[in-house]
């Protein structure tokens, strides 16, 4: 399973999260902003209403009818309240409760002394009510700061709340994303694997994602009857040429027996009937593979068995090829497969180490379990193969130019390529400067070492 760190699906739900975030945080400051600018104007217009009545109470009664309206609305409390002061052109404050200097006309915003608080702002607007006296209506900051608080925390709190609910709908999201594009992914990897019947699931909501699964089925659709008619083709021509060269090979029996004494060519002619046969029954042998049909037949195959027994079977026409075979085995393991093509694979990888070295070379057999890994493993010190060529050589009917002179068609190596992709694993070829290791890797999902007590004894399965 993928890390979220290196998930797409979740980069573009936190993607989203992260966008929400700044759009609300941008949201937040604005909407803060304008509620501030709001309430100073608003502080504005209550001062400038209270000049004008307080103008209004001078003009009708006097510096006395002032004093008492300043007085009345002093001793009010409101937690709106307003700062007043009367000043005379000195500085000297003849009424109201202001302490602060005599501030110049228009608005300001002045700084004064509160009695409970000490020095402080505040927002104030200053007339003239006659040459010696000026009036100052202030309003203290200190409340509409309590409502930018308010704001800030309210605010802060729903923010946090807000991306809390919009993390766990991108995890959500991507946690969805992930599973719509990891059943795609499971699908994709059986198809891989050989199961070409295998389609993308379609769920009933026939979304973007169902969309795209249903052109991607249709379009496997079309390849899996593409594939089936080339192979049909491939096997028609296969079985129906088998046919009549089988019938040839018989003929030529015949005719061998008929003229003992002059058979040579007949016998020749036999020889490469059979070469032909070897190469159809290769190419169908290849085909079935391919197909995926022997994975229904798959079971526990006892490899450390398996590879020991071909050791001990091929030591001895190794050796008469003037070549040596040592095999190294680690016991009890099993591994879910076929049996027989997993035979047939390091048989190849065999033959190919013997037809394609000089004499005198070493060939060695190991199979072990390293990192989860069933590692069936054939390395020698021959020549080896060039670097450029080792994608190549696995290929159907590839040959080296400095393999045409041996015998085969160049199908080994693409059998053993075709036997590993079908348990799910894969053929590793490795210049070992000198030669060549080809390594059949197994994962390990299908894999199982036994128990020391459970595994086989033979004395031959160590070192040879």
């Amino acid at each position: 399973m993928r890390s979220w760190r290196t998930s797409a699906a979740y980069r573009i739900a936190f993607a989203n999260f992260i966008a929400f975030a700044l759009g609300l945080a941008l949201l937040g400051v604005v909407v803060f902003a304008v509620m501030h600018i709001d309430f100073s104007r608003q502080i504005d217009a209550m001062m400038t209403d209270e000049v004008e009545t307080l103008t209004d109470e001078y003009r009708v009664g006097g510096q006395q009818n002032l004093a008492d309206a300043i007085a009345e609305r002093e001793a009010s409390g409101s937690p709106t309240r307003m700062l007043y002061g009367v000043f005379t052109p000195d500085g000297r404050r003849i009424l109201g409760a202001l302490q602060a200097n005599r501030p110049p006309l228009g608005m300001h915003d002045i700084a004064f002394v509160d009695p409970n608080e000490g020095p402080d702002t505040a927002r104030a607007l200053a007339v003239d009510l006659s040459p010696s006296e000026r009036l100052v209506v202030a309003a203290d900051r200190e409340w509409i700061e309590r409502i930018d608080d308010t704001v800030v925390g309210v605010f802060g709190a729903a923010f946090i709340v807000a991306c809390l609910l919009a993390l766990a709908g991108a995890g959500i999201l991507g946690s969805y994303l992930q599973q719509r594009l990891r059943s795609i992914s499971r699908s994709a990897e059986a198809i891989i694997a050989g199961d070409i019947r295998e389609r993308m699931p379609v769920s009933a909501r026939r979304d973007e994602f169902d969309q795209l699964a249903i052109t991607l089925n249709r379009m496997l659709d079309r390849i899996e009857g593409l594939l089936e008619n080339l192979r049909q083709v491939s096997s028609d021509v296969a079985h129906d040429l088998r046919t009549p060269l089988a019938r040839l090979r018989t003929r030529l029996e015949q005719g061998v027996r008929q003229n003992e004494g002059e058979n040579g060519v007949l016998e020749d002619a036999i020889v490469q009937v059979d070469e032909v046969l070897s190469l159809f029954a290769a190419i169908l042998r290849i085909s079935e593979v391919e197909s995926g049909q022997p994975r229904r037949f798959f079971a526990a195959v006892d490899v450390s068995a398996l590879v020991t027994d071909l050791g001990e079977s091929y030591a001895p026409a190794v050796h008469d090829g003037g070549r040596e075979l040592f095999w190294s085995v680690e016991p009890g393991l099993v591994a879910e497969g076929d049996r027989e093509l997993l035979a047939q694979a390091v048989v190849n990888l065999i033959e190919n180490a013997q037809s394609h070295t000089p004499k005198g070379t070493i060939i060695r057999l190991t199979a072990v379990l390293a990192d989860g890994l069933l590692l069936v493993q054939v390395a020698d010190n021959g020549p080896g193969v060039p670097n450029a060529d080792l994608h190549r050589v696995v290929r159907r009917f590839a040959r080296l130019e400095s393999s045409r002179n041996t015998s085969g068609y160049g199908l080994g190596l693409n059998l053993v390529s075709a036997v590993a992709a079908l348990h799910g694993g894969r053929l590793i070829l490795k210049n070992a400067a000198p030669g060549l290791t080809a390594t059949i890797e197994l994962p390990g999902t299908r894999v199982r070492k036994l128990p020391a007590a459970e595994s086989p004894r033979r004395d031959k399965e160590t070192v040879h």
